[in-house]
């Protein structure tokens, strides 16, 4: 299936809150200090990425985390993922799911949350669970002026983020590498918000789909690019498991070594099977060489 807006659209409204309980002012603090810790280099020695760099989009695993969460958590530990993505924690709160994490060895790293709603319950899960991200995942406007609207709410977003010791960003699809009123979305998020508040995560795949060099477009940020996420297409333009596709992200990495990404999140919008794409991502990205 090819990917389009609908697709898109009903991701939006999956990713929009996290449901969870309020935090008392010792547990905010506790979490606060883990979100902050150091973070890992990304494309460590002899140009591999390091397994506790490697992350899964959860939403990929949505058919199976509805049906059972705790069996997936376990079978995405069994793989070797340390680390995961949040895309909504399946009716249970953010402490609940927090347990859940830890009973299996992973840690949410990050979420897709957008800035509708309650952003201050978003903070205080994320801090439950003890994130150093949050992502903005979708956005789209009709006008130039919109998207700046929208991209001064970003930047509020993510200086509250910043002063609770969280990093918040936004995340790509390939309309925002499209002219709005002679102007790309994606520069006017870059020109509206300010770096200490507003990072990227790039979807390699989709800058791909949007007609653009992910090379050029990481270089072109200033450094504002934190994580990758790793979805491959196909010569048909559909998505695809990880080295199966055509996008060479061998090249992406090795050219983009010093830009300062910390994570590559393995994700497939409609897999089939998707611990065979979720495992076969982990292993692509473990033994690639670049």
């Amino acid at each position: 299936m090819r990917p389009d807006d609908d697709v898109a659209l009903s991701r939006r409204g999956l990713f929009r809150g996290v449901a969870g309980a309020a935090l008392g002012v010792a547990a905010l603090g506790l979490a606060a200090g883990q979100a902050t810790a150091a973070p890992v280099p990304a494309g460590g020695p002899g140009g591999r990425v390091p397994r506790n760099a490697i992350s899964v989009q959860l939403y990929t695993l949505r058919s199976l985390l509805e049906q059972d969460v705790p069996g997936t958590l376990a079978e995405l530990s069994a793989i070797g993922y340390q680390k995961v993505e949040l895309a909504g924690t399946y009716g249970r709160t953010a402490a609940e799911f927090r347990a859940l994490l830890d009973r299996f060895g992973l840690r949410a790293t990050s979420s897709h949350n957008g800035v509708e709603g309650d952003f201050d319950q978003v903070v205080a899960d994320a801090l439950t669970l003890g994130q150093t991200y949050v992502a903005a995942p979708w956005a789209m406007f009709d006008t130039a002026e919109e998207w700046r609207s929208y991209a001064r709410q970003l930047d509020e977003a993510g200086a509250k983020a910043r002063r609770a010791g969280l990093r918040f960003g936004y995340h790509n699809h390939g309309h925002e590498f499209q002219l709005v009123d002679g102007e790309r979305p994606i520069d006017i998020i870059l020109e509206h918000t300010q770096r200490q508040n507003v990072y990227l995560e790039v979807d390699l795949y989709w800058v791909v789909d949007g007609g653009v060099d992910p090379v050029d477009f990481v270089h072109s940020t200033g450094g504002r690019v934190r994580q990758y996420h790793v979805k491959d297409r196909s010569a048909s333009g559909e998505w695809a498991d990880l080295g199966t596709g055509t996008i060479d992200f061998g090249r992406i990495f090795r050219e983009t070594r010093t830009a300062g990404v910390r994570e590559f999140v393995v994700e497939h919008d409609n897999p089939s099977d998707p611990l065979t794409t979720v495992r076969v991502g982990y292993e692509y990205l473990r033994d690639l060489r670049f």
